[in-house]
Formats: structure tokens, C-alpha cells, sequence
């Protein structure tokens, strides 16, 4: 089992429906099938991550499959990337599971013996994937802390998910990958016109992860065709919310046609 004790990180080992470390320390399966591995003294609040509304939105914004061809290329690269390996894959932020899910499908297309898990610090967003897939274990915890064991996993994944170099280089293999994706330039240009005065395009500037070196890197870039509601669902997914007025809520809620731009940057990172 790659999970281990976020109180003592010793090994944890699932016995009917509690994992424990050989300290004695007990996780539970909650009813949905995930375990909670961040003990209360490491939130900075009590229910951190994203709430039940913006989880919605999140959800049926996704279901309409607006995102699909960048979550099929992402899963090219994963599929890309861990051939000829253990297959053992983290999804970091991974909310609902919607990204998750489908490339747990892939990969075990690719390898019977994959395992994708999926963590985030939201409860709420674990609680709804768990119940709906039951394809990837999934995990409440803090993706500066990750409750995996030292050099136990492949590949991490990160869209839109920060993540210490600290812990990706703890828990990655030698020759494991880091693979990301963030805003492209022109990402969501149509929101930006509507709620800022001066309009600047998303820098493209890769990151830099000691002792990671960029191996590849491409752009998948479209235009949606959104109803109001749906664009009204985008913009509650982003930092963008908290930024736009209410008018223009309103405005895109009463639209009848949104186009707007989706422009990501995917990145894959090796591990030396």
C-alpha cells in the first residue's frame, strides 16, 4: 500500500475498513469509500477547500464535457509517460474526479495493475467523487503533506494544483514524472474583457522543480460555445469570481450564446 500515517509517516495497512500504522494510529473508510488523512491541527480552517456550491457548479460545468479534449490529452501523456512502469499515479486538486476517473480508465487499458489515486483538501469534493468512481482510491488530504510513502509513485499530476518540490521529490520515483497544467495566454480572454478595465494575457513562463527537467510541453486551444448558465458555472470555478461584479453575473447568466476561449499549457516534468 502506498498510503502512509500523516501523524508518524510510518506504512499504513487497510484491514476490513480502517488503515492503521503499526503506532496504532486509525482512518476509517467514510461510507463512500475514501479515507481522511489530514488530521484536524493541519487545516488552517474548518472545512478548507472548495464548498458545496462551488463543487456544483464545478460538476455540471464539467458534465457538459467542455473540457474534454484537454482531459483526453492529458491522458495521452499519462498513458505516454508511465509506459513501462508501475503505473501508480497521484491526481493532486483532483475535486469531483472528473480528470481522474477517465485517465484511471486509460491506464488500465495500458496496465491491469495501475492504480490512480485522487486527493484534495476539500472533504466535500472527495465525498462526491468517491461516490461516483469507484475505479481510483480516493483521499482527503493536504497536497503539502501527501500521506504517500517515499518513491512510491510514477506520476503526479497537477491541473491547476500547487504542490512543494519537497514532496514531489520525496514521493516520485527516479525517472518518475510531474505532469501539469496550467492557464495558457489566452485562457478564459472573454472573462477577463468583461470584469477588468486593463486586459493582460496569462504569463507562459514554465515553472522550475529542482531536480525535475522539462521534457515536453504543448498547448490545447479551442473555443467553447457556452449557454449563460454554463459560463456562469466556468466563472465559479476560477479566481475570477471573486473579481466580477454583480452585473456581470447577471449579464452572463442571461446570455443566450457565451463564446469563450480555452487555452491550457500542459507541461511533463521528469524526474532525474
Amino acid at each position: 500500500m502506498a498510503y502512509q500515517c500523516p501523524l508518524c509517516q510510518l506504512p499504513l495497512t487497510l484491514n476490513q475498513r480502517t488503515y492503521s500504522c503499526a503506532n496504532n494510529h486509525q482512518f476509517d473508510l467514510a461510507k463512500e469509500g475514501y479515507v481522511n488523512l489530514m488530521p484536524a491541527h493541519h487545516k488552517r480552517s474548518k472545512d478548507p477547500g472548495d464548498n458545496k456550491e462551488m463543487m456544483q457548479a464545478r460538476r455540471r460545468f464539467l458534465d457538459g464535457g467542455h473540457y474534454n479534449p484537454m482531459r483526453k490529452k492529458v491522458a495521452e501523456l499519462c498513458k505516454r509517460f508511465l509506459a513501462n512502469t508501475d503505473h501508480q499515479l497521484l491526481d493532486i486538486g483532483c475535486g469531483e474526479g472528473y480528470y481522474t476517473t477517465y485517465i484511471a480508465d486509460c491506464l488500465k487499458e495500458q496496465y491491469s495493475g495501475s492504480n490512480t489515486f485522487g486527493l484534495d483538501i476539500s472533504k466535500v469534493a472527495i465525498r462526491y467523487a468517491a461516490k461516483r468512481y469507484s475505479n481510483c482510491e480516493f483521499t482527503v488530504a493536504s497536497s503539502h503533506r501527501l500521506p504517500f510513502a517515499d518513491n512510491k509513485l510514477d506520476g503526479i499530476l497537477r491541473i491547476y494544483a500547487p504542490c512543494k518540490a519537497d514532496e514531489l521529490n520525496r514521493c516520485v520515483k527516479s525517472g518518475g514524472v510531474v505532469i501539469t497544467v496550467t492557464p495558457a495566454a489566452r485562457h478564459l480572454f472573454e472573462f477577463k474583457q468583461g470584469i477588468y478595465k486593463d486586459v493582460r494575457l496569462h504569463e507562459e513562463q514554465p515553472e522550475e522543480i529542482e531536480n525535475f527537467t522539462l521534457e515536453h510541453e504543448e498547448k490545447v486551444n479551442y473555443l467553447m460555445a457556452l449557454t449563460g448558465s454554463e459560463a456562469f458555472d466556468l466563472l465559479q470555478m476560477t479566481p475570477f469570481a471573486w473579481r466580477a461584479s454583480e452585473a456581470y453575473k447577471a449579464e452572463l447568466q442571461q446570455s443566450a450564446n457565451v463564446q469563450c476561449e480555452a487555452d491550457f499549457m500542459i507541461r511533463v516534468y521528469k524526474k532525474a
